[in-house]
């Protein structure tokens, strides 16, 4: 969906209906009774949006910045008779996860750099498995142990390429506390949807940061649970292929067991090296995705009718991008900004137009150049994309934004 506004003022361009509240909003969601707002920190939020999606399993381990996301759910996920595990580590974090989700259970699981790393392998197995479930990666500095108690953007490429092999991910990265709410219930949809993994990354800033939000009653939250089977159990072809690339998801509990893998598999979750077989079961992995992309694929956009300076962010930094823009259009420039709110699958249909228009295109990260180096890819010239980097966990400041785009 595409909102047109005069330059100067916001517009989104959204998958998700209704869209999520714009930064500055006052309330997201009609509420039952008054409105009541509340202070809220980015982690705590995360919270709120797993439970309102209906999240019932969690199982992880303590790390800094995500830690408030365990303490919050070991307290809340009890009282509506949900299941919070901690683990000895980050590896059985996410196979608790896996497990929990083939039994029927909405799962999710937050960490940081040096726990998503160790999720690796069992990502890869949620993806060729097709195991929908909710990973949070809330960003420091690294590598190895780095900056616990700092922003970073360092983990972008690692969210799409961190497991090894093809496969395709979705991946969200919030900028506000609203966002947070909103973008772990968009996870949970997706991932039921097309029974997949999702990723969303947030940062020590976002995460940290409190804000006044109010959050929507459960009435004004869209709820997406996966399709089951419909067929008896001895009936159930637990991979095979239909018009939407998406099997329904039989549960172990409800008497649909099947083979489950990490192997290349055959319609029937045995492994298989015939050709045929492995090239239709991949295919179908990115058809399911590709074939989606206008529900999967999400951006915000403010100022960019007119504007030939573009700035194109993601998470805490799209924040003092947006900031920026309206500065500059203060003094007379003609500057606009793309927020990123899907980073994977990258969402070039909406950059490369921006980019036909734009004289000049700016991409800040709290990293050395990840996203931009997507930007550069896509470019169809003859926009000069430049960069502006920070990798001393302190965020970018909108004032440093202004002044690039003064020297573009």
């Amino acid at each position: 969906m595409t909102t047109q506004t005069d330059p100067g003022k916001g517009s989104q361009h959204l998958a998700e209906n209704p869209p999520r509240p714009a930064e500055g909003d006052v309330t997201s969601r009609p509420a039952e009774g008054p409105a009541r707002p509340q202070l809220l920190q980015g982690n705590e939020a995360i919270v709120e949006g797993a439970l309102a999606a209906g999240c019932t399993f969690f199982a992880g381990y303590p790390i800094t910045p995500a830690t408030e996301v365990s303490e919050v759910m070991s307290r809340k996920l009890p009282a509506v008779k949900g299941t919070f595990i901690q683990m000895e580590d980050e590896i059985a974090s996410l196979g608790a996860v896996i497990g929990a989700s083939l039994a029927g259970a909405k799962a999710m699981t937050a960490t940081s750099g040096p726990g998503f790393s160790l999720m690796q392998e069992n990502l890869g197995f949620a993806c060729v498995a097709e195991v929908p479930c909710v990973i949070v990666n809330v960003m420091r500095g690294g590598p190895s142990t780095g900056l616990p108690t700092h922003m970073s953007q360092g983990d972008v490429m690692q969210a799409r390429w961190g497991t090894h092999g093809d496969h395709p991910i979705i991946v969200l990265a919030a900028s506000t506390t609203l966002d947070c709410f909103w973008l772990t219930v968009k996870a949970f949809n997706l991932a039921e949807r097309y029974r997949t993994p999702v990723i969303l990354l947030s940062d020590e800033g976002v995460s940290h940061t409190r804000e006044k939000v109010v959050l929507p009653s459960a009435r004004d939250v869209e709820v997406i649970d996966r399709i089951r089977p419909n067929m008896p159990p001895e009936w159930y072809i637990p991979y095979e292929d239909n018009p939407r690339g998406v099997p329904p998801m039989g549960i172990f509990g409800d008497g649909y067991r099947y083979h489950v893998t990490g192997l290349v598999h055959d319609q029937r979750g045995f492994p298989t090296e015939r050709p045929e077989e492995i090239r239709a079961f991949l295919k179908r992995l990115f058809r399911k995705i590709s074939q989606n992309l206008g529900e999967i694929q999400m951006t915000e956009e403010e100022a960019t009718g007119d504007a030939d300076l573009l700035v194109i962010a993601y998470g805490s930094v799209a924040r003092s991008a947006r900031r920026a823009v309206r500065l500059a259009r203060e003094r007379g420039l003609k500057a606009g900004l793309l927020q990123l709110v899907t980073l994977w699958p990258f969402p070039r249909r909406r950059v490369v137009p921006l980019l036909r228009k734009a004289r000049a295109v700016l991409v800040p990260e709290q990293n050395m150049g990840q996203i931009s180096r997507e930007v550069k890819r896509v470019n169809p010239g003859p926009a000069r994309v430049e960069t502006l980097n920070r990798i001393d966990g302190i965020l970018i400041t909108p004032e440093e934004i202004l002044g690039q785009l003064m020297k573009l």
